[in-house]
């Protein structure tokens, strides 16, 4: 495999040097990856996702994603990176309530200057909320306005699709279809970074498991024979369709 992101002694120190939200992390991301992390609340998971992201900077250490060293990108350099190589997907969606759902879809691709209404389209209809893509924000249930959350990052094909807590503004069930349809886009080939504080999701569909505690990785487990869904029996139709 490939390996498409690197962190070599990452760390990230906040409020004048007094909080440390990581600390020397080192960590190897292979193309086509499917990488839960895990931890709990303050830990520095999602301090990890933005830096990876290229949100935040680290305060030392070496971050690359492919051929990028992220710490060589200035500003401008780096909003391009986030336009054309990051997908984001959020725990609370942030969908503009004043567009449609494909009109949300298409912001990526617009500040790109692209034309890219068939491709959203062919997203839409692969997550299956094609019938609702003249409809607004708030007439989408939580589960639709996810997926339009996650065609809108899919959008300008990146390299890396970053989930931080994309279930947990959502009950069980939905939530549980949101993860089938990330492992499904893993098992079509992308890479995905997510981030979770629900264990049983994360072993259930992802093939890795990184532990962080105290901005610190204490574990990066395989799980290789874990029982998962399998992606090629997943369908977002009917009943699904409208979660």
């Amino acid at each position: 495999m490939t390996e498409l992101i690197r962190l070599t002694d990452v760390s990230k120190v906040y409020q004048g040097g007094i909080t440390g939200a990581l600390s020397g992390v080192t960590l190897t991301i292979q193309k086509g990856e499917f990488v839960a992390v895990m931890g709990p609340s303050g830990s520095g998971k999602s301090t990890l996702l933005n830096l990876v992201a290229g949100l935040d900077r680290p305060t030392s250490g070496t971050i690359r994603v492919g051929d990028v060293d992220l710490g060589q990108l200035g500003e401008a350099g780096l909003a391009r990176f986030r336009r054309d190589e990051v997908g984001f997907v959020f725990q609370f969606f942030y969908l503009l309530p004043s567009l449609t759902a494909l009109e949300n879809v298409l912001i990526p691709a617009q500040l790109r200057g692209a034309t890219a209404t068939p491709r959203a389209i062919e997203l839409m209809q692969t997550l299956g909320i094609a019938d609702v893509a003249d409809r607004y924000p708030a007439r989408l249930s939580g589960g639709q306005q996810q997926r339009v959350a996650i065609a809108r990052a899919l959008i300008n094909h990146p390299a890396l699709l970053l989930a931080d807590e994309p279930t947990g503004a959502l009950d069980t069930q939905t939530g549980e279809h949101v993860m089938e349809l990330l492992g499904r886009l893993h098992s079509e080939g992308q890479t995905v970074l997510l981030v979770t504080h629900d264990a049983k999701l994360a072993t259930r569909h992802t093939a890795r498991v990184v532990s962080v505690m105290d901005g610190r990785v204490v574990d990066d487990a395989r799980l290789e024979t874990q029982e998962r869904a399998a992606p090629e029996v997943i369908r977002f139709r009917g009943e699904e369709a409208s979660q």
